[in-house]
């Protein structure tokens, strides 16, 4: 299947007009809209959730990924493999995590075809759909050991040295309000704490494990630790958005 994950928003042409050039390159391969509302122009916030929301998805899937504010400039475009699944977009941090908690070596190749004409701000429908469809299409005829279009480069140079493991921000804010953020739950203590704006937010395995108005903290369907607050919004309650910091007590 193909797989897209992007900042365009649900409003608008793009996703219409990335699956349009999806549909004519892989006519019949299943698309899934994973995430239309990355965090806009932030390929570090995605970074962690691109990480985490890959994971239920089946070995070959090719994920279409477009969070890309140096779009038109001399950032590099490329395909990686990583887990068996592979990853088409900018290099720009988006892929990080991945190369990071990649299990054996990721691989990653640089996109050296160009279209005979290409917009220079939307390169997910001009450049990366079609490397996409195109790449889904050889998967499924058994065609796996070199993207079309592609060079093979040193993963190396992917790196982003700053960026830590785990990352104590918010990272995305849902329609309800919850704040995830960039930490997985699997790398903290059951005790864990943390502190919001001088507040102490404890933890809880769901909603109804504390009274109304509560804010809490949780372990996420996504292995990532979320903030809520019972029939209410943490954003407004606790003041978050994305980039707010997170003190782990």
């Amino acid at each position: 299947m193909i797989v897209l994950f992007t900042d365009f928003g649900h409003e608008g042409p793009y996703i219409g007009q990335m699956q349009g050039v999806l549909h004519a390159e892989a006519p019949g391969l299943p698309q899934v809209n994973l995430m239309a509302d990355a965090p806009a122009a932030n390929p570090k916030a995605a970074a962690y959730l691109l990480s985490a929301f890959c994971a239920g998805f089946p070995a070959g899937s090719v994920f279409l990924c477009v969070v890309d504010p140096g779009v038109g400039s001399n950032r590099r475009a490329g395909v990686l493999l990583a887990n068996d699944r592979w990853f088409v977009g900018p290099d720009n941090g988006l892929f990080e995590l991945l190369v990071r908690r990649a299990e054996g070596a990721a691989r990653w190749w640089e996109i050296d075809w160009r279209p005979e004409r290409m917009s220079a701000s939307f390169h997910g429908r001009d450049l990366f759909a079609p490397i996409a469809g195109r790449l889904a299409t050889a998967i499924t005829k058994g065609e796996r050991e070199h993207p079309p279009g592609c060079s093979e480069q040193n993963t190396g140079t992917m790196f982003c040295p700053d960026w830590p493991d785990d990352l104590a921000e918010v990272v995305y804010v849902d329609r309800f309000g919850n704040a995830v953020t960039g930490l997985r739950v699997s790398k903290l203590s059951a005790e864990q704490k943390i502190l919001i704006a001088g507040k102490d937010i404890i933890r809880a395995s769901t909603f109804s494990d504390v009274p109304p108005a509560t804010p809490f903290w949780y372990e996420n369907s996504n292995g990532l630790l979320e903030i809520a607050v019972n029939q209410g919004r943490a954003d407004q309650s606790l003041g978050l958005d994305i980039g707010v910091e997170i003190s782990l007590n």
